[in-house]
């Protein structure tokens, strides 16, 4: 157990995926979205996406879901915990965890958060998330889904600095032995 009293790990099993699609499929903003327990459950099982899952006690608390692959690599596709356990930093741990994968590999990552979702998107905005687009009417009609990002580089710039050798233990950067 972790000193916030969840653990976070790889989904580990099919009855795992039930969970978190039954999580998903019945709370908001999904609701909203009209995202039922079949597309819920695909969404989870989906194997080219990893899937994190936020436990104590073998129960489910909340999930995570990242593409690492596409236009957008390092899209936060979901992040969804319980109702009950909201506001417990069980969402912000899963970001956190999603932000060191994927700036191991890039410099963005990217989320959606409903319009009508202002709770979640207040929470990315402290988090250092930046509005970069609206897709009005994306997923349902008359809600928008708003685009965010966090960066540590431009992409050029992360890709140039992931090419040049570390430095002989030592030395400094820039200077030679």
């Amino acid at each position: 157990m972790s000193e916030a009293g969840f653990d976070i790990r790889p989904l580990a099993s099919p009855e795992e995926a039930r969970d978190c699609a039954q999580m998903m499929a019945a709370s908001e903003p999904w609701i909203t979205l009209e995202r039922g327990y079949d597309e819920s459950l695909a969404i989870v099982s989906d194997r080219s996406r990893e899937v994190y899952v936020a436990s104590r006690g073998g129960r489910v608390l909340g999930f995570l879901i990242l593409n690492m692959a596409g236009a957008f690599v390092g899209y936060v596709q979901t992040i969804c915990v319980a109702p009950e356990e909201r506001s417990r930093g069980i969402g912000s741990r899963l970001l956190r965890l999603a932000e060191e994968r994927v700036f191991r590999e890039s410099p963005n990552v990217f989320l959606c958060v409903s319009s009508f979702n202002p709770r979640a998107k207040a929470l990315y905005e402290k988090l250092g998330y930046e509005m970069v687009g609206e897709l009005k009417d994306y997923l349902v009609k008359g809600h928008s889904e708003h685009l965010l990002r966090k960066s540590i580089a431009p992409l050029h710039e992360f890709q140039q600095q992931r090419k040049r050798p570390a430095a002989p233990s030592g030395t400094k950067p820039g200077k030679s032995r």
